[in-house]
């Protein structure tokens, strides 16, 4: 009994990480008959989850949305804190939870009952959170993409440039990656034949998933640094190159889930590639870091650090 339980909570942990099962993939994984898998899924559904089959040649199970919520064990209200609640955390107020959260809200919006999920919607409508500067992104959409990436299938999604062209995409999603602010994705554009990083929040309200697709071998190991220096350097109207007067690790650290470029020049200095779509934003960037530093370019950025400067300086004497 103590051996059939593991195995249906590992039948379902298996089912919640891939869109499908072929039949015999599933007994294989799990070291059984196909004839135990076809119990394990009756016992299942006996417990409210609704596993769907497919019979005959290329048949198998997928976990879906029923009626009613699964017990994962949760009431109906812990259900709805729990998705406002991911929700939240995929927008970044809790460095480190961001991408465990939009992975945890794909799995618990694949089963949520459409009752709950307006309740979700309607709580996360009125909600406001002060101070936040940061572009919105819809988290529906966040869960989609990000089950899209697991499962490598083909997104086609309308998109919006930063001078605000509109365009469709058809693109293989890979990976979402998160800095302190923004959400990006990670894709190959299969109309433009190339590697892209598209921002979340730009991207349509609405994306639709398609066929799907063998991954290709991506184009950095370490796909955080790729993104990183993709965003720093041609997602944003203004590109600066700065010196900054302290070590690179020092640097590195401040500026953790900030899209930049770091470079190390020597023990005490660095250089900083980084964007930003506004004057403003840049100089505060900088600013903050609380380091000596000097500006190579944009020249904008000089003059409006000149004129920032005059300003405060009148400010302290007042």
């Amino acid at each position: 009994m103590v051996q059939t339980s593991a195995r249906l909570l590992k039948v379902l942990s298996l089912l919640q990480s891939r869109r499908f099962w072929a039949g015999g993939d599933l007994a294989r994984e799990l070291g059984v008959t196909e004839r135990s898998v076809r119990r394990d899924v009756d016992r299942l559904r006996s417990l409210g989850y609704p596993v769907h089959a497919a019979a005959g040649v290329g048949g198998g199970y997928q976990l879906g949305a029923g009626k009613e919520l699964p017990p994962l064990p949760l009431e109906d209200e812990e259900a709805v804190a729990v998705a406002v609640g991911l929700r939240v955390a995929a927008s970044g107020p809790v460095k480190g939870l961001e991408e465990a959260a939009v992975r945890a809200l794909g799995k618990l919006e694949q089963v949520l009952p459409k009752r709950l999920r307006r309740r979700v919607n309607a709580l996360q409508a009125v909600s406001v959170r002060l101070g936040d500067a940061a572009p919105r992104v819809d988290a529906e959409a966040l869960a989609v993409i990000a089950n899209a990436c697991r499962d490598s299938e083909v997104l086609r999604f309308d998109y919006s440039s930063r001078e605000g062209t509109a365009s469709t995409r058809s693109v293989e999603p890979y990976h979402l990656v998160h800095t302190s602010s923004r959400w990006y994705l990670l894709a190959y554009d299969l109309d433009r034949e190339g590697w892209r990083t598209f921002r979340v929040d730009r991207i349509g309200p609405k994306p639709r998933t398609g066929r799907s697709f063998k991954p290709r071998p991506l184009p950095s190991e370490d796909v955080a640094a790729y993104v990183s220096q993709a965003v720093s350097t041609e997602a944003y109207r203004f590109r600066a190159r700065v010196t900054v007067h302290a070590p690179a690790r020092v640097v590195s650290e401040r500026l953790s889930g900030v899209a930049g470029r770091i470079e190390e020049l020597d023990a005490e200095r660095c250089l900083v590639n980084a964007g930003g779509d506004s004057l403003e934003a840049l100089a505060f960037y900088f600013a903050w870091l609380g380091f000596e530093f000097e500006v190579h370019e944009p020249r904008e950025l000089i003059e409006h650090l000149r004129r920032l400067s005059e300003r405060l300086a009148r400010a302290a004497q007042r």
